[in-house]
């Protein structure tokens, strides 16, 4: 399985189980976890939910094949209907808390579903990328918003417009995570967390995550929808064509010819 999912002790755990690939997330992947958070939202026993991934890696993110095959837009086919619309819809909309433990990449919709994530902790390995810009796209389900507002303009532009990768220490001080730990400490110390939350009384950590969030949902909800639409329209054009023509080829874009 490429998504494993568990339940124990009121935690839902969900890894992503694809090393061969770098956990690279096919819309089967997708679905499977928006499945899972479905299902933890609806089950009353599960009371925090935790992602991981593996040592080496967290996500490359989409797999890029898969997902012009199947993730892309779709002529009459709503937005809503594609599994990772459904998978980002379930995790934004999740009452209860998320925890996520990141080690090695953490690459496009990778980085993107942490701005979504209560409590994120970084092994001393972790790398951020939001590399949209430079595969002739832009930001998606919210970066474009959440990103500054956790980051500050001047920091989210930067790694938006350039795309390139930041690593632990500079997530924290950026904001993106909280805390930083030894690769061997990461997953129990992020389940510990999760624990505690479990401790604590369900229905006021779900009021305050709600309270924290009052405001922001709708205008989050309205910046996907745009994002979304901007995106779609995108992957159709010329940059974009040319950007992952490039990467099939294992060649440098040029992207001279596009006004």
């Amino acid at each position: 399985m490429d998504i494993l999912c568990s339940k124990a002790n009121g935690i839902l755990t969900i890894e992503f189980n694809r090393p061969e690939r770098k956990n690279a997330i096919t819309a089967v992947m997708y679905q499977a976890m928006a499945d899972a958070l479905i299902d933890g939202e609806n089950d009353a026993a599960v009371r925090a939910v935790l992602f991981i991934g593996k040592p080496e890696i967290f996500t490359a993110g989409n797999d890029l094949e898969d997902f012009l095959k199947n993730s892309g837009p779709v002529e009459g086919a709503p937005a809503a209907e594609r599994s990772v619309y459904q998978f980002m819809r379930a995790l934004a909309g999740t009452t209860k808390p998320v925890v996520a433990a990141v080690s090695g990449a953490a690459v496009g919709i990778g980085t993107t579903l942490l701005m979504h994530c209560d409590l994120v902790y970084a092994a001393d390995n972790a790398k951020f990328a939001l590399p949209f810009a430079q595969l002739g796209l832009c930001p998606e389900f919210g970066s474009s918003m959440l990103f500054p507002m956790i980051a500050g303009y001047p920091r989210a532009a930067e790694k938006l417009l350039l795309g390139e990768p930041f690593l632990a220490q500079e997530a924290l001080q950026m904001g993106l995570v909280s805390k930083v730990l030894p690769l061997d400490e990461l997953v129990p110390y992020a389940a510990r967390q999760a624990a505690k939350l479990v401790a604590l009384p369900a229905a006021s950590i779900r009021t305050t995550k709600a309270l924290m969030k009052r405001g922001r949902n709708e205008a989050i909800a309205a910046t996907i929808d745009v994002e979304n639409e901007r995106f779609g329209a995108m992957l159709l054009e010329g940059e974009a064509k040319e950007a992952f023509t490039a990467f099939f080829e294992k060649r440098k874009p040029d992207f001279s010819k596009f006004a």
